[in-house]
């Protein structure tokens, strides 16, 4: 069923977890069988996290074969975690094709989330790179290669459920790539996640992140599901912002709030700017003054994060006093800011980190 070039398997079949529940119905219609196994095949890979077909007991053997003959059980392949000494742990996932993503549980995220410490938070990726070039990060260090699918995409959080041994309460779209970006899969994946028959987690424990693509953030306004969003502003002005983050060019400050007041017309959760303090340059306190003015004219909380240092980057984070500087200047002009006391600094947790060392390695890159 699989053909191999290599050390790279190709995709033949769909993974299970990609399949709404109406695709696998229609299926077992066509293949002549009872509705009801939908739902003991739903159960068996979302609830029991089956390891095989086989066990799957309560299913007929034929039916069995069938599915083995159809579907691969699994989406991504499980490489390499690296433990963090505040028990954050990043996971290594292989896809198909023999690239490369990773996802980061967090044991608690109270900076940004106000959860309880018992929280258990991860952060999926949607793409193999990124396009968007932000010049402090290490997503797009190897480029873009691909957009994930929704079984590469939810398939994440069923995999870091099976090597965590946990149910992940909370879900945060700011791994590897542009969730915005990838927009039908990730709604696609989305349905999967929150599906009754499926994984069952509320809308409300999904949060979204983008760089700041206004068509899409109008668009995710629109949906019926209220899923928080979070943006990644890192810049109060244009020419922060230019230097930084290329995607201002094509939607700059002024048209990205515009988009942000379209979502407060339309939503109840209310938005997180988040806001990567980078030593010399954006730093400045000026900025932090202009930033305060745009949190408050749509009513936002910031999120100030310390920059995660990453090898072949030339940027430096600031002093924690000088973080906690740009922080008052935010609460005295009365805006809901926290300084998050970062996980995963000692694990490569800055995304894209560890999967550029291994294709890096492997020569893919």
């Amino acid at each position: 069923m699989m053909e191999t070039t290599g050390n790279i398997v190709a995709k033949t079949l769909p993974a299970l977890p990609g399949v709404s529940p109406e695709i696998l119905s229609a299926w077992l219609a066509e293949q002549g069988e009872p509705a009801f196994r939908a739902k003991q095949i739903l159960e068996w890979v979302w609830k029991k996290k089956a390891a095989s077909f086989d066990a799957m007991t309560n299913l007929p053997a034929t039916l069995r074969e069938k599915l083995a003959a159809s579907y691969r059980l699994s989406a991504l392949t499980h490489t390499k975690t690296q433990g963090s000494a505040d028990t954050t742990r990043k996971f290594l996932f292989r896809l198909h094709d023999g690239r490369y993503i990773e996802s980061v549980l967090i044991p608690a995220n109270p900076a940004l989330y106000g959860e309880k410490s018992d929280r258990r938070t991860l952060c999926v990726s949607s793409q193999v790179g990124c396009a968007y070039g932000c010049k402090f990060c290490a997503s797009g260090l190897a480029g873009y290669t691909r957009n994930l699918d929704a079984a590469e995409i939810a398939g994440q959080v069923l995999e870091a459920e099976i090597i965590s041994g946990e149910r992940v309460d909370n879900l945060v779209f700011m791994g590897m790539g542009e969730p915005m970006a990838n927009f039908n899969n990730l709604m696609d994946a989305i349905a999967l996640i929150t599906g009754s028959e499926t994984l069952h987690l509320g809308a409300r424990h999904l949060t979204i992140s983008t760089s700041g693509l206004a068509p899409q953030i109008r668009k995710l306004a629109d949906h019926p599901q209220q899923i928080r969003l979070a943006i990644s502003f890192h810049g109060a002005t244009d020419e922060v912002r230019d230097r930084i983050m290329p995607v201002n060019k094509k939607y700059p400050v002024a048209e990205l709030m515009d988009a942000l007041a379209h979502w407060n017309s339309s939503k109840k959760q209310k938005l997180t700017l988040e806001y990567i303090l980078i030593k010399g340059v954006n730093d400045d306190l000026n900025q932090a003054t202009i930033l305060a003015r745009h949190a408050r004219s749509i009513g936002a909380k910031v999120n100030l994060i310390p920059y995660n240092t990453v090898e072949g980057l030339e940027w430096e984070r600031p002093a924690l006093s000088h973080c906690r500087a740009f922080q008052d200047v935010l609460k005295n002009a009365g805006v809901t800011a926290t300084l998050r006391i970062e996980k995963g600094h000692d694990i490569d947790a800055a995304c894209g980190q560890l999967r550029l060392k291994q294709e890096t390695a492997e020569g893919i890159v």
